[in-house]
């Protein structure tokens, strides 16, 4: 199938608190994240905790950019040397708008260490796909639409690719390990939240779904149809009762588990000794008309 000139095979959305409490909106991070810990889903969106930069996540900013980058160069010119000249500039222009990045490392020589790690990264990606047989109708897109129950999904789409006949596929970059099969339904969830929104707006189910880990050199590929994003409406409806549940009786419980390990917030969590913060106090209601 062809999309472009191809013959071959990123949410966290911060919403503006009043449309947080009067619009019921869930992006695909959020949602994996009460998923995964009913409590990380607290910190996040309820507290607000801040969580300072790594290099792992900085890392996949600045690749998500420099692929960004590359395509609005005309099609001949991205090539592998192209991408590496655009880290540095990308780099400098990230720094600039987060202060908190510059502060990852503590010399030039550690930061042109970890910026090499993104160039490598970066050559991987080009051992998946050649970019100059792609012409993406759309990068790094937000698509939201609001299913019959209500609720708003919202979400940042890395790149479609659409097909002279109109078939579309959802690709998503990744910088992480690719997850082992019995955890490749968990990685799927996020690309069919994207393609029921696709869906929902377009009245086309996308024709594959694909999943690039770019540092691993692996895809994971997935053609859903309307019973997939069926259901994964269901489950997202489930999903944000759940979390409506939880807000109302302010009862927003911890799932240890390994990612722990990861989490930016264990001072704050029972499970490790933590004093949970005080809920922060309910907005005002609205004024009477």
């Amino acid at each position: 199938m062809l999309y472009g000139a191809d013959v071959e095979e990123t949410l966290a959305i911060v919403e503006p608190a009043e449309i947080e409490v009067r619009v019921p909106s869930l992006s695909p991070s959020r949602a994996a994240d009460f998923m995964t810990c009913p409590l990380l889903y607290r910190f996040r969106v309820i507290d607000k905790l801040p969580e300072p930069p790594t290099e792992a996540t900085a890392r996949g900013t600045l690749v998500h950019a420099a692929l960004e980058r590359l395509f609005d160069l005309p099609a001949a010119q991205r090539t592998p040397l192209a991408a590496r000249e655009l880290v540095a500039p990308e780099w400098e222009r990230l720094a600039a708008a987060e202060p908190a990045l510059a502060e990852l490392f503590k010399d030039d020589d550690e930061r042109a260490d970890w910026l090499r790690t993104a160039n490598a990264v970066l050559d991987s990606y080009f051992t998946l796909e050649d970019p100059r047989r792609l012409e993406p109708a759309e990068r790094e897109c937000l698509v939201e639409v609001s299913l019959p129950s209500g609720l708003r999904l919202r979400g940042y789409i890395d790149r479609l690719d659409v097909a002279p006949g109109g078939e579309i596929r959802i690709v998503d970059y990744k910088t992480g390990k690719a997850p082992r099969e019995a955890y490749e339904a968990s990685a799927l969830f996020q690309m069919k939240f994207y393609a029921l929104v696709i869906w929902k707006l377009r009245g086309v189910v996308p024709r594959m779904l694909q999943l690039m880990y770019l540092a691993e050199g692996q895809v994971l590929r997935y053609s859903p149809d309307e019973t997939d994003l069926l259901a994964t409406e269901r489950k997202l409806d489930a999903l944000w009762l759940a979390i409506s549940r939880a807000r109302e009786a302010g009862d927003w419980r911890a799932r240890p588990s390994r990612l722990c390990d990861w989490c930016n917030h264990k001072a704050y969590c029972p499970e490790f000794g933590g004093t949970l913060p005080p809920l922060p106090a309910p907005p005002p209601p609205d004024p009477p008309q």
